[in-house]
């Protein structure tokens, strides 16, 4: 695996030149990226949401469409249209944003549902169907979404079918003391710029698909997948939760771990690997009788859970592997 480490290490110098700090939500973003993912980066107004999405669309080598998501937006506007031609006159289609391989959908949640709709087909199977044509999206596709959590004027709630098409939630949270004073120095170097630096694109689409085919080979023990259905079943008999982890679930954390390992150089997942992507990868997935508590309160019944399940021993992970 020691193809995919050096990726993630090249790609993660590569933001870091522009990103300051954000080493973890770096490292959930690339997992993502090579379990053939998508992210849903929620947090705050101004904590740097987009401009990561930016930087890792920067720097990689593959074409890319940032939409600023409206209430007046329509599906036609993400997925394309046929026009008329009046020099040959036939339709032709012209393809929409989506068609793109890194798609940046820009607070989301401001669309309609019926625009948002129309990214459920094409985050799931990789295609989209328009007036009874399905086209293929090239490989690799990726959808990087942001949305402001506190801000509810002019925004509709994304369901649980389009929450569940996103392999992880994370929150950028606010930078530390040191951080914040180094993004100072650099808006004080760039001599009054507004705009920051793009990273080098340092990766092509064939070596994220290499990547992400080796990511698939990476081993997992029979005792951690009984671990992994049985976080799952804890959060379906749980007194607090209306709808639990679901069969997409647990394979999305699977995939999440696969990716997670090969990233660290390793080709077997560790019960450590899982315990590390339990909240990104489930907390937005669990759907709780009271709903308004959502979010911190479905990563308190996570974290609950995880400490309630053992966790299979070394001799049981070696032998499940064997």
């Amino acid at each position: 695996m020691e193809i995919v480490h050096q990726l993630g290490q090249k790609l993660k110098q590569n933001i870091a030149n522009v990103i300051v700090g954000k080493e973890r939500e770096v490292d959930l973003l690339l997992t993502a990226l090579l379990a053939s993912g998508h992210v849903l980066l929620e947090d705050v107004p101004g904590t740097g949401k987009t401009l990561l999405a930016k930087s890792l669309a920067a720097s990689l080598s593959l074409s890319f469409q940032r939409i600023q998501f409206t209430p007046d937006l329509l599906p036609s506007d993400l997925t394309g249209i046929h026009y008329f031609n009046q020099k040959d006159g036939e339709f032709h289609f012209r393809p929409g944003p989506l068609f793109a391989r890194i798609v940046l959908a820009d607070e989301i949640n401001r669309a309609t549902p019926r625009t948002q709709s129309s990214l459920l087909e094409c985050m799931e199977e990789r295609q989209i169907s328009i007036e009874g044509r399905t086209m293929p999206l090239e490989s690799p596709f990726m959808v990087l979404a942001t949305q402001n959590p506190v801000d509810n004027q002019g925004t509709f709630p994304l369901p649980e079918a389009q929450m569940d098409r996103f392999l992880i939630r994370m929150k950028l949270g606010y930078p530390s003391s040191a951080e914040g004073v180094e993004i100072l120095k650099r808006t004080a170097a760039a001599a009054g710029s507004l705009k920051p630096g793009e990273p080098a694109r340092t990766a092509t689409a064939e070596e994220v698909l290499e990547a992400q085919r080796l990511c698939g080979q990476v081993r997992v023990a029979d005792d951690l997948l009984g671990y992994i259905v049985a976080l799952a079943e804890a959060t379906r008999s749980h007194d607090e939760t209306a709808l639990g982890i679901s069969p997409r679930g647990t394979q999305a954390l699977l995939r999440a771990a696969q990716a997670y390992a090969a990233l660290q150089g390793r080709d077997y997942v560790l019960p450590d690997d899982i315990k590390q992507l339990l909240l990104p990868v489930w907390s937005h997935r669990l759907v709780l009788r009271k709903r308004h508590e959502a979010g911190s309160h479905a990563e308190r019944i996570l974290t609950g859970i995880l400490n309630g399940i053992p966790v299979p021993s070394e001799k049981e992970l070696e032998s499940g592997v064997k």
